[in-house]
């Protein structure tokens, strides 16, 4: 019990520090603006202990099959930590983050082909803004994408060495998907399948679709908060995390599809040893 409620501090801790990352890091941030994000680091702490401290699942999905969480958790923070040290050197800072700066603009630049998803969203929040900022949205764009892709890569090949979801013990299907209903519909196997399906298609689909709505949704909504770095750093980070988190849990459900596909074909083969009845 000890340890499960240390852990869900350090859980909790560490999803305060990812709130509130950007107001900390980013000079000349306004007091009611700090305010709002230390509330909301607050709220995020306080849920994430009430989870894991629990011996229940409640909401979050794989809690008991690391490291499913910790890899997407890795991702977020390293792209709104990247960006916010980008967007300080921006505004002077030391040599790290001018560092970082100058990588993002390479990393940008190299982002910056026909039909990709961070031109596609540059093009839509550079829109009528300053050169310098354009860069520094240009940069942030393909530097979030890239740690998306990165993590997904690293997902792929740490659950095939790993042999996840199997390398920890059991897996229990029911604990790691409170949200799953298997009560409901078709047959287990058949709606994992489907469901991993269909997070997939939304994970490749809406880094090209998030901004294609934006633009369609810009006559009806005013989009003049984007111009503070803090909000430009969150819409980034999420356009780039849920994608990839929708493609990794589809990745994860179609693995478990098929463990539960195995399973039974091996309960339902045939006894061929010397004792099995003619």
């Amino acid at each position: 019990m000890i340890s499960r409620l240390l852990g869900a501090i350090v859980r909790a801790f560490l999803v305060a520090s990812l709130i509130a990352m950007p107001s900390l890091l980013l000079p000349g941030v306004e007091p009611a603006g700090r305010d709002i994000s230390m509330m909301f680091a607050l709220v995020g702490a306080v849920l994430v202990l009430f989870e894991y401290g629990s011996t229940h699942p409640g909401l979050v999905e794989f809690r008991f099959a690391p490291p499913f969480n910790r890899i997407r958790f890795i991702s977020l923070f390293l792209t709104v930590l990247m960006i916010s040290i980008m967007f300080r050197g921006q505004n002077g800072g030391g040599e790290t983050t001018r560092t970082v700066f100058e990588i993002g603009i390479l990393i940008g630049k190299a982002m910056d082909f026909p039909f990709s998803p961070a031109t596609i969203l540059t093009n839509l929040l550079t829109n009528g803004v300053a050169s310098e900022q354009a860069d520094m949205i240009h940069a942030a764009a393909g530097i979030a994408y890239l740690v998306s892709l990165l993590s997904l890569a690293i997902f792929v090949i740490v659950i095939r060495v790993v042999s996840w979801p199997l390398g920890n013990g059991s897996f229990n299907i029911w604990v790691n998907l409170p949200t799953f209903d298997p009560a409901s519909g078709f047959d287990v196997e058949q709606r994992l399948t489907r469901d991993a399906r269909v997070n997939i298609i939304f994970g490749f689909t809406l880094p090209f679709l998030m901004p294609l709505v934006a633009r369609v949704s810009a006559g009806y909504y005013d989009f003049s908060a984007l111009n503070s770095s803090q909000t430009l750093i969150w819409t980034v980070a999420v356009w780039a995390f849920l994608p990839a988190s929708l493609f990794m849990r589809g990745i994860a459900m179609a693995r478990i599809a098929r463990l539960i596909r195995r399973k039974r074909d091996q309960l339902h083969a045939p006894d061929t040893s010397d004792f099995a009845p003619a």
